[in-house]
């Protein structure tokens, strides 16, 4: 099921061993990122976090990323946004080896969206966004007119333009994930690496939230999304990435990756796949059996 939700602006079953076979260390021109049998560890002595991951994405996609806590998600994140060089195999950014670049090089390319936390400091939502423009200034530069209205385009593109000059940290959990959303997009970048941008949101604020992310994919952004409820797969997602073990066991479309037999060697529970048609058509949710753990 796609939603498509009004803009008030302008906007500023597949196996891994299928589909990892098409992603070499060099990547498909097509291609925007790419990584090849990537592997890390914490310690020498330490076992690996990452085994073996391979995966590409390139223009739109919108790859929602699975898996149980502990698995490596948050790891391959930060070998993605190149906090951790000592990593085995190959990760390209534009083709590129992303060892060679520079953490400002990367940040033109990529935009990391965290969870959304309480803020220590009640910066004004502006500032907030203003604060993506970081790798565009020199140190010692401050933001000037059309910084300034970048920023408030993009604050309009997600529906947000009147919280401009509110407090970040009086605004709703929603509202300040959607700001951090904007001062993504003013960074430039055209990859977007979100690590469970839903999480400790309401039901409303994670619908909100998703169909703006999703709008983005269909404006030609990359969305790496990592989270934990299946239904955001099947709602948003054109592909998933499921990690286990630190291993990728399954990439493909939602409706081929996620079934109950993937859902009980992942998460441990007995669920149903259920389907339900509307007038937006044919649509899938999960529905985990009472006493179905183990």
């Amino acid at each position: 099921m796609k939603h498509y939700p009004e803009n008030p602006e302008t906007p500023f079953k597949s196996r891994t061993a299928e589909t990892s076979a098409a992603v070499s260390s060099e990547a498909r021109s097509s291609d925007v990122l790419s990584l090849s049998d990537v592997t890390y560890r914490y310690g020498k002595r330490q076992a690996d976090v990452l085994k073996g991951v391979s995966f590409a994405a390139k223009p739109g996609d919108f790859i929602a990323v699975l898996g149980p806590n502990g698995v490596g998600k948050s790891t391959m994140f930060k070998c993605l946004l190149g906090f951790f060089k000592t990593y085995g195999g190959d990760i390209r950014l534009g083709g590129k080896d992303i060892r060679t670049l520079s953490h400002k090089e990367i940040a033109k390319q990529i935009a990391y969206i965290p969870q959304s936390t309480y803020p220590t400091f009640n910066y004004e939502v502006l500032d907030v966004v203003l604060m993506g423009m970081t790798a565009q200034l020199s140190a010692l530069s401050s933001p000037k007119k059309e910084h300034t209205r970048r920023a408030e385009e993009a604050l309009k593109s997600l529906g947000i333009g009147h919280l401009a000059h509110a407090g970040f940290g009086e605004i709703s959990g929603g509202e300040r994930q959607l700001v951090l959303i904007a001062r993504a997009l003013v960074q430039d970048a055209k990859i977007l690496i979100m690590d469970e941008p839903t999480a400790n949101l309401d039901y409303g604020n994670q619908f909100r939230v998703m169909c703006r992310v999703e709008a983005l994919a269909h404006e030609g952004y990359v969305v790496v999304l990592s989270t934990h409820n299946p239904e955001h797969a099947f709602l948003y997602a054109d592909r998933v990435l499921i990690l286990n073990g630190g291993e990728v066991t399954a990439d493909g479309a939602p409706d081929a990756v996620l079934d109950e037999d993937m859902m009980r060697q992942v998460y441990g529970i007995d669920v149903s796949i259920k389907e339900f048609s509307d007038e937006e058509g044919t649509h899938r949710v999960c529905v985990p059996k009472r006493g179905g753990g183990f």
